[in-house]
């Protein structure tokens, strides 16, 4: 029994030092070298992000993030590999090197900068809230009691189960992708689904009963900033991105962005 445990402990040791190593790799390692040689890019994305990156009817992918992505390392003579992931576990296929960016609406916060770095911001988002039209819930307080949705892993999340104080369920109910709670909501599961505004507003459009959904903003509720997420040690990728985004600002291609998938060419394009 005591050879098992002894086994089991060094066992546990030996994962723990792994874990430490591939952390300090991510943290200090460039790999800009590597990946101008192989001339592409590994983009991790859930493919069910509208606008920002999602799969169409055809299976081909398509989105505002898609078409950014292209177009920085087009400026490099590097093409963009897309893969999806399981959204839950980003920063962990960053780290492992399953991808090299995280690039689908992914918000700048103070917890994913602990493990991350980002590019400068490059449009505006904020969480709100989406209710039926005939549930009677106006404002974030009468959540109270009712069941609330969100994505596993999404900013939604990480601001709902921080010290905020505004918006208090009864219980929340995470999905691995946006639509299922779109189902749960129209069902009457949940009541109500916290999410970024940007979904919100392109994936209701899109529905023929569009009307039936209420949208609720709340000023006390923070706004944040889209970025493209990567490993702490390429400093190169990240300055290579910047550059790019501030290039297609001054060229007009993000704006013609903007307008494509938007409607409106002006947007947030944040600094260095």
């Amino acid at each position: 029994m005591k050879k098992l445990l002894l086994l089991l402990s060094c066992c546990c040791l030996f994962a723990l030092a792994g874990c430490s190593n591939v952390q300090h790799t991510a943290d200090t390692t460039d790999h800009w070298s590597q990946l101008s040689k192989k001339k592409t890019v590994v983009v991790g994305l859930d493919d069910s992000f509208v606008p920002m990156g999602f799969e169409r009817k055809n299976g081909q992918l398509a989105g505002y993030d898609i078409d950014l992505a292209k177009a920085v390392f087009k400026l490099y003579g590097m093409k963009v590999s897309f893969q999806t992931i399981d959204w839950s576990m980003n920063a962990t296929e960053l780290r492992n090197g399953t991808i090299d960016l995280i690039w689908n609406g992914f918000s700048i916060t103070p917890e994913r900068q602990k493990k991350l770095a980002f590019s400068r911001p490059y449009l505006k988002n904020r969480q709100i809230l989406v209710v039926r039209k005939n549930s009677q819930i106006y404002n974030l307080s009468q959540m109270r009691g009712k069941q609330l949705g969100m994505q596993t892993g999404s900013t939604a999340e990480q601001w709902y189960e921080g010290s905020q104080k505004i918006l208090q369920a009864k219980q929340t109910v995470l999905y691995d992708q946006l639509p299922n709670a779109f189902l749960d909501l129209n069902s009457g599961r949940i009541q109500g689904l916290l999410l970024d505004e940007v979904y919100a507003k392109y994936y209701i459009a899109k529905l023929a009963k569009s009307h039936n959904y209420r949208i609720i903003v709340n000023k006390r509720v923070p706004a944040d900033l889209f970025g493209v997420g990567m490993r702490k040690g390429d400093r190169t990728l990240r300055r290579k991105i910047n550059h790019g985004l501030a290039v297609l600002q001054k060229n007009g291609q993000l704006a013609a962005l903007n307008k494509k998938w938007f409607g409106q060419s002006s947007n947030y394009l944040g600094k260095n």
